[in-house]
C-alpha cells in the first residue's frame, strides 16, 4: 500500500506543512502532534483510523481560508485535504461533484460551457469544503439561497473510519448537519454532490463611492432600500479602504445577476439615491463577468497580509444599529481595513438543513496589516468593538470562524442543541474537533505575545 504523507512534530517538513495549512499570513501558534496530507479519500480513511488508534483528536483543513486557522489546533492530528480538488459536471442532470479543496472559479469554469452556475464564495481562494459546511454566502445567494442548501449528498468518513454516502434518505442526520454546521461538523467530507443552476444571462455592477461624512446616510438608505430590490441583486456598503481611492470612503455596491425573467434594469433604483450627486466615483450598470468579480474580491482581501475578520447579524430600526455600531465604524484602522455592511434580507430556512442564523444585515469588520507588533491593535478593533452591537446580535456567519474571540451563535438555539445530539450519536468519543474555545483564539495569542 502506498505510504501517505505524514509529518510528526519535529520531523523535517512538519513546520512547512503546518504553516501552509493557513492562507492567512497571521499563522496561529498551535501545533498538532501529527499532520497528514491526504492524496485521495482512502488516505482520509487511513488518517482517521490512525487518529483513532493513537487517541488523537482530528482537525481538518480544506482550502485553508479559515481566518483563524480553525483546523490547526494544539495536539491531535491535522488532516490536510488541500490536494482533494477533483470536480465533475453532469449537465444533463444539472449536478456537479466537488472535493473539499476545489475552488469556486474552477467549478464555475467547468459549468460555464453548459450555461450552468453555482453560488461559490466571493474570494477565488476559498475552498468549497469549509464554504459549503459553513452555510455558503456566495455570488447570487440572495436569489439562490446559501450554497449549503444546494448539497444533495455527501461522501463522508465517520469517526469509526467508515466511508458512507449520505443523502436525505440514507443518512439524513449527517446531511442535515453538513448543511450549515461549519467547523462543528462531525466527520470528514471527501465529496459534495451539488445541484447547480442556470447561468445568469448577464451580470451588471454598479458602484458609487461617497465621502466619509455621508457614511450613516448611505448605510441607512441602503438598509431601507433593500426590500425594493430584486433578490437577484447582491447589495452591500463598504466603509473604509477602497482600492483606487486615497483615504477611506463609503462605497455602495450592487451586482445584478440578470435572467430573461428579471430584465436588465435591476440596478436602476440606485440612481435615485438622495445623495447620488455627491459621489466621488461612480460605475453604473457596467457589464461584468464572474472572473472579474472574483478578481475584485481578491483585491479587497489579498493574500500576504495578516487578517482578522468578524461579524454580527443584526436587524431592527437602522438608527439603533448604527448608533450601536459607532465604536466599530469610528475606529477603522488605516491601510486595508474596512467594515462590510452586507444587506441580505432573509432566505427561507429548511427543515433538512441546520443552517439557521441570518438577519437583514451583516456588519463585518475586516482588518489587514503587515506588522506583527500591531496584531493586538487590529484584533481588538475587529473582535472587541463588536461588543457594542452584541445586544442586537442575531448570530454570526461560520465563514468568519470567530467563536473563540467573541461569543455568539452560528445556529439557532434549537438547531445547535439538535446538532450536539447527532454529534453524540456519530462521534461519541469526540474524535473530531468542534468549535474553537476562547483559549485558542488569535486575540488570546496576541495578548500573550505582546511586547
Amino acid at each position: 500500500m502506498r505510504e501517505f504523507s505524514i509529518f510528526r512534530r519535529g520531523d523535517g517538513g512538519y513546520e512547512a506543512a503546518r504553516l501552509d495549512a493557513v492562507w492567512n499570513e497571521r499563522k496561529p501558534a498551535r501545533f498538532p502532534e501529527v499532520i497528514v496530507v491526504a492524496e485521495d479519500e482512502q488516505d482520509v480513511v487511513r488518517a482517521v483510523r490512525l487518529a483513532r488508534a493513537e487517541g488523537l483528536a482530528v482537525g481538518i483543513r480544506s482550502g485553508g481560508h479559515s481566518w483563524v486557522g480553525n483546523g490547526v489546533r494544539d495536539g491531535g492530528l491535522l488532516l490536510d485535504l488541500s490536494r482533494l480538488t477533483e470536480i465533475t459536471v453532469d449537465p444533463v442532470a444539472g449536478t456537479a461533484t466537488v472535493q473539499p479543496a476545489a475552488k469556486g472559479p474552477a467549478l464555475n469554469e467547468l459549468l460555464a460551457p453548459h450555461r450552468l452556475f453555482f453560488p461559490t464564495g466571493h474570494a477565488p481562494t476559498v475552498g468549497l469544503g469549509g464554504f459549503l459546511l459553513g452555510g455558503g454566502y456566495g455570488w447570487n445567494s440572495r436569489a439562490l439561497g446559501p450554497a449549503c442548501l444546494g448539497i444533495r449528498a455527501i461522501d463522508v468518513v465517520l469517526a469509526d473510519g467508515t466511508l458512507v454516502h449520505a443523502t436525505d434518505t440514507t443518512f439524513p442526520h449527517l446531511l442535515w448537519a453538513a448543511r450549515g454546521s461549519g467547523p462543528g461538523f462531525f466527520g470528514v467530507v471527501t465529496r459534495f454532490y451539488l445541484d447547480v443552476h442556470p447561468r445568469p444571462s448577464k451580470i451588471l455592477r454598479t458602484v458609487h463611492s461617497y465621502p466619509l461624512e455621508l457614511r450613516d446616510e448611505v448605510l441607512a438608505w441602503a438598509y431601507d432600500t433593500l426590500e425594493t430590490l430584486s433578490p437577484a441583486v447582491e447589495f452591500s456598503v463598504k466603509v473604509g479602504f477602497s482600492p483606487g481611492l486615497d483615504g477611506h470612503a463609503v462605497s455602495l455596491t450592487a451586482t445584478a445577476f440578470c435572467t430573461p425573467g428579471t430584465g436588465d434594469d435591476l440596478l436602476a433604483p440606485l440612481e435615485s439615491a438622495p445623495f447620488r450627486d455627491r459621489a466621488v466615483r461612480a460605475l453604473v450598470a457596467q457589464d461584468t463577468t464572474l472572473a472579474e468579480l472574483y478578481d475584485i474580491a481578491d483585491r479587497l482581501t489579498p493574500a500576504g497580509l495578516r487578517w482578522a475578520v468578524d461579524g454580527v447579524w443584526a436587524e431592527g430600526p437602522v438608527e439603533e444599529i448604527l448608533t450601536a455600531a459607532r465604536p466599530v465604524l469610528d475606529a477603522i484602522p488605516g491601510g486595508s481595513s474596512f467594515v462590510l455592511w452586507m444587506l441580505w434580507g432573509h432566505y427561507p430556512p429548511r427543515p433538512n438543513a441546520c443552517w439557521s442564523a441570518q438577519a437583514k444585515a451583516y456588519l463585518s469588520p475586516n482588518s489587514g496589516w503587515t506588522d506583527p507588533a500591531r496584531d493586538l491593535e487590529h484584533e481588538s478593533w475587529v473582535h472587541g468593538s463588536l461588543g457594542s452591537v452584541q445586544h442586537l446580535s442575531k448570530g454570526l456567519q461560520f465563514s468568519d470562524n470567530n467563536l473563540a474571540d467573541r461569543f455568539d451563535l452560528g445556529l439557532s438555539a434549537a438547531n445547535a442543541e439538535r446538532l450536539e445530539k447527532f454529534r453524540a450519536a456519530y462521534d461519541p468519543d469526540g474524535l473530531f474537533r468542534t468549535y474553537m474555545a476562547p483559549d485558542e483564539s488569535t486575540t488570546a495569542y496576541a495578548l500573550n505575545t505582546r511586547p
